[in-house]
């Protein structure tokens, strides 16, 4: 799977999608998600990198707690093994539910 595979399945779910953060001032409506590489986690080989593998957070944010947006996420998703977190950011409002994973 590739970043833009991964994007293709975000993208699935209706909501609006941005990798790393929206311009300012041009963020939608919430619930919307942003993306990134945050590190890698590559296999190696031989003291080389035999297969590079990127470490990717998926967050998205919304107002409330929203499970709908969260079933949308996860149902892309269903493919590939994630992990998820959830931490409520008090600066900006809003929730920030964090899948973790591997491409």
């Amino acid at each position: 799977m590739t970043l833009e595979n991964l994007y293709q399945l975000l993208e699935s779910t209706g909501l609006p999608v941005v990798y790393r953060a929206w311009p300012i001032d041009g963020a939608p409506e919430l619930p919307y998600i942003c993306y990134l590489a945050a590190y890698s986690n590559n296999f190696s080989a031989d003291g080389v990198v035999y297969q590079p593998i990127d470490h990717v957070q998926i967050e998205l944010y919304t107002k409330d707690k929203n499970p709908e947006a969260e079933d949308r996420v996860e149902s892309a998703l269903s493919s590939i093994f994630w992990e998820k977190s959830e931490t409520y950011i008090d600066t900006e409002q809003c929730y920030q539910i964090l899948y973790e994973v591997e491409v």
